[in-house]
């Protein structure tokens, strides 16, 4: 039998968990170290995935198919296409610089605090995400999948709700009201999305008789497997519901600018640089793959809900006082974004979302990172309270630029690419949604440099005048993302080449081509 990649990258960070969890209590420092050496093992077990992948192989690889509740028909079944292969490898890089950058989030309170912070408890938590998000991008059992998209929501309940900002301007017992606010907020609306997604996936077992894709893409390929429209129809929006809650899509989102806010900085980063990506993922690979005559009939309707998302995204973020709700409501426009490029039904458009995902993690996860440092020297969120750090800490105002400027995909940063690509796509078949969108391409710009221009330029404030240039812990987490974010910015090819296969492969399932040039090229 040959050796269960996919099962030993993902069960690698929850065995991590349990024993990160059982370090002694007195032993904090040992926990912090193992969870690391853990994080960076199953960063280099997703290398090794993505070195293994043959993007001109098979559509799924490295798969993995065993018998586990045979009476129902579920299956433990994993592979991985070229989107699902990078989604991991972008999970495990980030990972390492999440537990980095957290590395004394968790440390005790200072004598006589009434709350206690385990920080083995942390850690453990954090490889627990990223063990079930990691097997949620591997799993091809809708069961399966359904089991981790869930499981997820529980620690990362307990990381927003027990481990959050300790910058706030209202007090201890306010912070921890705001805290459990935001993180049963964030549960509610996911556990909602989730039991609307358990019905329809009952009902797609019904149905089909299985719950395995590759089952079910042989029998619709044989002509065995026929779905009534109507039932197709609210299969579909059972499954979309959900994956629009994790996104998150408008109306759909107004979850995450409380758990951004409310968390501290490493935990928004895993929010919604790892987490959510689950969501746009699984539109790729369950909505469309599934559910391809449905998927058809609600994309204007969901190009719609991704434009509003785009534009109220930018428009709410350049009024915003809060550092991190800035960054939450910016997110919410990217994934417009994101959403956008997937239903556009283009070639370009959906390995422009998927480009997109990646690019984003990173541009986010070196912001907000940076933000989290900047926050810590000075206790507080609000963006009033900063100006003139440039003079006093110019390596970390520079890098919060560079974070910045990737955030507004300026041309040369990883983002900027896959931002081109999904408006490309996207106005090729929709024109008027593709000028729409590019209104928040000047908002973006606006929200970016007003918030550097308040917090880094001008006089020296009092409060920031001692303050510390970064360390050399926060250079070795920043530092290897900024770099990150330039080379895919000026050579994407790596991530497209593993992408693009799979791309096609779903513009197959979707029965969908590009459309063809208005002028054709002059020969």
């Amino acid at each position: 039998m040959s050796f269960p990649l996919l099962t030993v990258t993902a069960a690698l960070p929850a065995v991590g968990a349990v024993a990160t969890a059982a370090v002694p209590a007195a032993r904090r420092t040992a926990a912090k170290w193992l969870a690391l050496l853990v994080s960076l093992a199953t960063l280099a077990l997703a290398i090794v995935v993505l070195v293994r992948f043959d993007p001109g192989g098979a559509r799924y690889q490295l798969t993995e198919s065993h018998a586990w509740i045979s009476d129902f028909g579920v299956r433990y079944e994993l592979g991985v296409d070229g989107i699902g292969a990078v989604l991991v490898a972008l999970t495990a890089l980030l990972i390492p610089f999440i537990i980095l950058a957290g590395w004394h989030d968790a440390d005790p309170l200072e004598t006589g605090s009434r709350r206690w912070r385990p920080t083995q408890g942390f850690f453990a938590l954090i490889l627990a995400v990223e063990a079930m998000v990691v097997i949620s991008f591997e799993a091809t059992d809708v069961f399966l999948f359904y089991i981790f998209f869930e499981a997820m929501l529980i620690p990362m309940y307990f990381l927003i709700g027990g481990f959050g900002d300790r910058a706030h301007e209202h007090g201890e017992e306010t912070a921890a009201t705001q805290r459990s606010y935001a993180a049963v907020k964030f549960l509610l609306y996911n556990l909602v999305g989730g039991l609307i997604m358990l019905a329809a996936v009952i009902g797609l077992y019904v149905v089909a008789g299985t719950f395995s894709l590759h089952d079910i893409a042989q029998a619709r390929a044989s002509g065995s497997l026929h779905m009534a429209t109507s039932t197709e129809r609210w299969l579909f929006l059972g499954f979309f519901f959900a994956f629009a809650v994790k996104a998150p899509l408008w109306p759909l989102h107004t979850w995450l600018p409380n758990a951004m806010q409310e968390s501290t900085a490493p935990v928004a980063v895993l929010i919604t640089a790892v987490v959510d990506k689950v969501g746009t993922f699984a539109m790729l690979r369950f909505c469309l793959q599934l559910f391809p005559g449905a998927s058809k009939w609600a994309t204007p309707v969901i190009l719609v809900l991704a434009v509003i998302s785009i534009i109220y995204g930018a428009l709410l973020a350049v009024g915003q006082r809060d550092i991190k709700r800035l960054i939450a409501y910016a997110s919410i426009s990217h994934f417009g974004f994101i959403i956008m490029g997937i239903f556009a039904m283009t070639s370009q458009g959906q390995s422009g979302a998927t480009l997109y995902m990646v690019n984003h993690g990173i541009s986010t996860a070196a912001l907000l990172l940076v933000v989290g440092f900047l926050i810590s020297r000075r206790g507080s969120r609000l963006i009033a309270d900063y100006g003139g750090v440039q003079k006093v800490a110019p390596v970390l105002a520079g890098t919060f630029l560079i974070g910045g400027l990737a955030t507004l995909s300026l041309p040369g940063l990883a983002p900027f690419v896959s931002e081109f690509l999904v408006l490309v796509g996207t106005f090729t078949r929709y024109p008027v949604i593709g000028i729409i969108a590019t209104f928040a391409i000047v908002l973006a710009a606006l929200y970016v440099l007003v918030l550097y221009q308040r917090t880094m330029t001008g006089p020296v404030k009092p409060a920031v005048s001692g303050m510390s240039d970064l360390r050399a812990r926060e250079l070795v987490v920043v530092t290897p993302l900024i770099v990150l974010l330039v080379f895919l910015g000026v050579y994407p090819k790596p991530v497209t080449d593993i992408v693009n296969p799979a791309v096609k492969h779903t513009m197959s399932d979707v029965h969908k081509k590009d459309p063809k040039p208005a002028v054709e090229a002059a020969k």
